[in-house]
């Protein structure tokens, strides 16, 4: 049997702030060893699955490309959704676009930030719930508790389903107890976290949604039906998807349905939704204490410590979380780790802009990272891979300078067009018409250096660009 993947890759990971950022969440991000989590999710399928079919935030388009390319990895297709509206859209959208082609394939919802160090366990599992969906039902993976945990939902398990191996019809939802309501379901046995994994036949999903949550499916249908092609993508009507309620696959079908099943699984699962839960993935020092990065723990306890950035130094610490990126450090209480998320509203409601990007900022030629700003001045490092370019653009109100520190730039300036190399410098005044392109086979790295009455990033009109994108939009 094929059984078709499809990765959700739309969140935004709030409660791993300051790592996870609006453009660049913990699903891109390395944070349980040299690979995302995207990156594992798809690894965990390559050679066992078909290619996977990946919906994902708009913003995110490239990284995803970019990503399940360096593991190896072609996604059949890539749906981009243009608002967020949460896991039952998505999985509509995933559903409507499979069914075109085959409506009795068998879809495996998988999220995309989601840690399963057991792959033969996972595919085992696999196995017995795409079983259970080739006779019609809407299988669950539920998670065997190790203890009581009051951050994810529970489902209770009821009769065997004849001719499974191990699968069972689902009796009973309960959203997030706290934590001794989690303990006495744990106790009374049968009960399970609910992992928000999913695997279903296309039909059948689409007759649940059609019986179960009409809205969504006619929004979603919209959006399907006047989606359009843009380069590898495909872009979902954004008027049409913005009509569908914001609701999970979980309020909108499963929690409905009696259909639903589940497979009670171990896997060494993790959601990673807080620092509480990757730290639950680290090793610890004698003391309790994990260190990662640039880190000097003393006479310190039972913390996460860790460090993308400048070093951070900590004495006397128990039971604490200490974070730091490049332009943010968090201190937070080990039982408080759910709340980050709170953090990242402040900021939004402060008007600030550390929740939405990090000092990084990747596009689909390379990166650019913030090195200082000034009055009227900022500087910058470029990377450009080999074989792309920026778009044909000019500014209104800024000049720049282009110093080359390593590899071989191609610069157009209005007519001229010439390479440079390390050590030169170019300038391109306000107003004027420039590329800049990587023209050898190694990284191009260079420094830039920009000055003018306003600096920000929507201050590009974009001429040409090779990689689709409008002509005003606040990227490079």
């Amino acid at each position: 049997m094929t059984i078709l993947p499809v990765i959700l890759s739309g969140g935004s990971g709030t409660r791993l702030w300051p790592l996870s950022r609006q453009t660049y969440p913990k699903q891109f991000i390395p944070l349980t060893g040299d690979r995302s989590l995207f990156q594992e999710t798809v690894l965990r399928c390559r050679g066992a699955l078909a290619p996977p079919l990946v919906v994902a935030n708009d913003a995110h388009r490239f990284l995803v490309r970019e990503q399940a390319a360096a593991v190896g990895v072609a996604p059949a297709d890539v749906i981009l959704e243009p608002l967020a509206r949460n896991t039952a859209p998505a999985v509509a959208a995933a559903v409507l676009v499979a069914a075109a082609s085959d409506p009795e394939v068998v879809l495996a919802v998988l999220p995309s930030d989601h840690w399963i160090p057991d792959r033969d366990g996972f595919l085992a599992a696999l196995g017995r719930a795409s079983d259970a969906a080739a006779g019609g039902r809407l299988v669950t993976f539920g998670i065997r508790p190790d203890r009581p945990e009051s951050g994810y939902g529970y489902i209770h398990a009821g009769a065997a389903i004849a001719g499974t191996d191990g699968v069972a019809a689902i009796e009973r939802f309960v959203e997030k107890p706290d934590t001794e309501t989690a303990a006495r379901l744990i106790a009374a046995g049968g009960w399970t976290w609910n992992s928000g994994m999913f695997v279903f036949r296309a039909r059948d999903m689409l007759d649940a949604l059609s019986a179960l949550a009409p809205e969504v499916l006619a929004a979603v249908g919209g959006a399907v039906e006047r989606a359009a092609r843009d380069l590898d993508f495909l872009r979902l009507d954004a008027e049409a998807f913005a009509v569908s309620p914001a609701i999970s696959l979980d309020h909108a079908v499963m929690e409905k349905t009696d259909r639903g099943a589940v497979v009670p699984v171990s896997l060494g699962w993790n959601d990673v939704g807080s620092w509480g839960s990757l730290a639950a993935l680290t090793t610890t020092d004698d003391d309790g204490v994990t260190t990662q990065g640039d880190v000097l723990a003393v006479d310190s306890r039972d913390s996460f410590l860790r460090s993308d950035g400048p070093m951070v130094a900590v004495v006397g610490a128990q039971d604490l979380v200490v974070v730091a990126s490049e332009d943010a450090v968090l201190v937070a209480d080990r039982s408080a780790t759910q709340d980050v998320k709170r953090i990242a509203d402040r900021l939004a409601a402060d008007g600030r802009s550390e929740h939405l990007v990090h000092r990084q900022v990747f596009r689909p030629w390379g990166y650019y990272r913030t090195l200082h700003v000034g009055p009227r001045f900022q500087v910058k490092e470029l990377m450009v891979h080999p074989g792309h370019s920026l778009s044909l653009q000019y500014h209104h109100h800024r000049a720049e300078h282009w110093v080359v520190v390593e590899g071989t730039a191609e610069v157009t300036v209005g007519e001229d067009r010439r390479l440079l190399h390390e050590d030169q410098s170019t300038y391109i005044p306000p107003g004027a018409v420039h590329r800049l392109g990587n023209a050898g086979r190694i990284p191009l790295k260079l420094i830039e250096v920009q000055s003018g009455s306003y600096l920000g990033e929507d201050d590009i009109v974009r001429l040409d660009d090779r990689y689709g994108r409008p002509a005003t939009a606040p990227e490079r």
